[in-house]
C-alpha cells in the first residue's frame, strides 16, 4: 500500500460515523455535467446539489422566480420568503394553489406560496456558489444568477398503512438543482445613427428645381 493510499483511508475513517451514511465519495477525474455552460467561463462560476430531499414543484417555481436576479438581491428575497414577507408566485405547478397580494405584486396572477423549505436550500446553494466566486477573484456585486435550473430526482419509496390491512405508497419527490452566477456585463452605448437623405431619381429632382423656380419668381 502506497503512502497516499494510507492517508486517503485515514482520512475516511476519520469522518464521523453519523456522516459515514450521506458521504458520496467521487474519482477527482469525475466531471459534473451542466444542462447550460456560461459564455465566459472565467466571469462566472456554478454550483450544484443532486438527489436534495426538497419537493421538486415548490423548488422549480422558487428557482424560476430569482432567475436573471441580481445576487443581493436574490438572497435578499429568498430570506423575505422565509420569514413570509415576500411569496413566491406559482405559475406553472398552480393546481389549488390560494391567491395572494405578495404573489400579485410579483406581476402573476394571483396564485403564490412560501416553500420555506426549498428557499431554504436555493439559499444555500447561492452562498456556495458566492463563495466559489471569492475565490476564483470575481466582482460579487455584479453577480447575476444567469443560469438555475430544477430537474427531478429518483422518487423514493416509504409505505403507509391503512384500515383493512392496505399499505399506500408513501413517495418523496427530490430534485437536483444547478445554477450559474456570472458577472453583469457593462452595457454597449448604442451609437447615434446619421440619417440618411432620401433618395430621389431625376424626375423629382427636376420636379423639385422647376418648384423652386416657379417660387422665387413669383416672389
Amino acid at each position: 500500500m502506497k503512502a497516499s493510499d494510507s492517508s486517503i483511508l485515514f482520512l475516511f475513517f476519520a469522518l464521523p460515523l453519523a456522516q459515514l451514511g450521506r458521504c458520496v465519495l467521487h474519482p477527482p477525474s469525475a466531471m459534473v455535467k451542466y444542462a447550460r455552460e456560461p459564455d465566459n467561463a472565467t466571469k462566472a462560476c456554478k454550483a450544484r446539489g443532486s438527489d436534495l430531499r426538497v419537493h421538486f414543484k415548490n423548488t422549480r417555481e422558487a428557482a424560476q422566480a430569482i432567475k436573471h436576479m441580481e445576487l443581493a438581491k436574490a438572497k435578499r428575497y429568498l430570506e423575505d420568503v422565509c420569514a413570509h414577507k415576500q411569496a413566491i408566485p406559482f405559475r406553472r405547478f398552480c393546481g389549488g394553489v390560494g391567491r395572494t397580494a405578495q404573489a400579485k405584486a410579483r406581476h402573476s396572477n394571483g396564485q403564490g406560496r412560501w416553500p420555506v423549505k426549498s428557499a431554504t436550500f436555493l439559499l444555500g446553494l447561492l452562498k456556495n456558489a458566492e463563495s466559489n466566486a471569492e475565490v476564483k477573484g470575481l466582482d460579487v456585486d455584479t453577480l447575476v444568477v444567469s443560469h438555475i435550473q430544477v430537474n427531478q430526482a429518483q422518487k423514493q419509496r416509504r409505505r403507509t398503512y391503512r384500515a383493512h390491512g392496505r399499505i399506500n405508497p408513501y413517495m418523496s419527490s427530490p430534485c437536483h438543482i444547478e445554477l450559474v452566477l456570472s458577472e453583469k456585463e457593462a452595457p454597449v452605448k448604442k451609437e447615434v445613427e446619421e440619417v440618411a437623405a432620401p433618395r430621389t431619381n431625376r424626375k423629382n429632382q427636376a420636379r423639385l428645381r422647376s418648384g423652386a423656380t416657379s417660387a422665387t419668381a413669383t416672389a
